[in-house]
């Protein structure tokens, strides 16, 4: 097991990020152009959503403006990008993901990362990601889970490491020791984080750099 406020301080551009724990959840988008950098998290009746900062700034906001996280009926689903809205409209996580492909933004083919939370605890984790080779194919991977201790939780993110382009995570999970919402936020990147969501036991909090969180 890894803690995960060591794996981000090693790793100035994961991404963005999903860790599902033990009561609790954290997402975080990170940026590298002024364009997805210009973002802040706002609260909506049944999670958050992705804003314009400068809405004068904005450019394209095609896939930098979404709801990453929503309920559905007692589930939690949180996402990288607009696929949570496809999930929560056909009630069912697995359905979501298979109509969904990773992000059209060649040569990177971001991948598109999914999770859901049950009342129970248990959860899952799902990936969607371009598959090697000429041909134009999507590589789907599911991971489920029964539960996990109290202070564990499974972190996936869209890239490995910074590049050009950017390496799409590879293999499962990454089994971690969870950090408290403050430490996850001042281990991320400073030049390159963007806000963090954290929700524990069903309370939120929002980190917003330009807020100065």
């Amino acid at each position: 097991m890894q803690d995960l406020c060591e794996l981000l301080r090693a790793n100035s551009y994961p991404g963005r990020g999903i860790v599902v724990g033990y009561n609790r959840v954290y997402y975080w988008i990170m940026g590298r152009s002024v364009n997805s950098r210009n973002r802040v998290f706002t609260l909506t009746g049944d999670g958050i959503k992705t804003e314009a900062y400068d809405p004068s700034k904005l450019e394209d906001p095609s896939l930098i403006i979404y709801h990453p996280v929503r309920t559905m009926d007692d589930d939690l689903v949180v996402t990288n990008g607009n696929q949570t809205d496809t999930i929560v409209e056909k009630k069912d996580f697995v359905a979501g993901c298979r109509a969904r492909r990773f992000e059209p933004d060649a040569p990177n083919f971001t991948p598109r990362i999914s999770s859901i939370l049950h009342s129970d605890g248990s959860f899952a984790i799902s990936i969607l990601k371009h598959q090697a080779g000429e041909a134009d194919r999507c590589e789907r991977q599911f991971f489920f889970y029964e539960g996990v201790d109290a202070g564990e939780g499974y972190f996936i993110s869209t890239y490995q490491h910074d590049g050009d382009p950017l390496p799409s995570f590879a293999g499962e999970p990454i089994h971690i020791r969870m950090g408290e919402p403050k430490e996850v936020w001042e281990a991320l990147d400073e030049d390159n984080k963007v806000s963090l969501y954290a929700n524990v036991d069903g309370n939120v909090t929002l980190f917003n750099a330009h807020t100065g969180d």
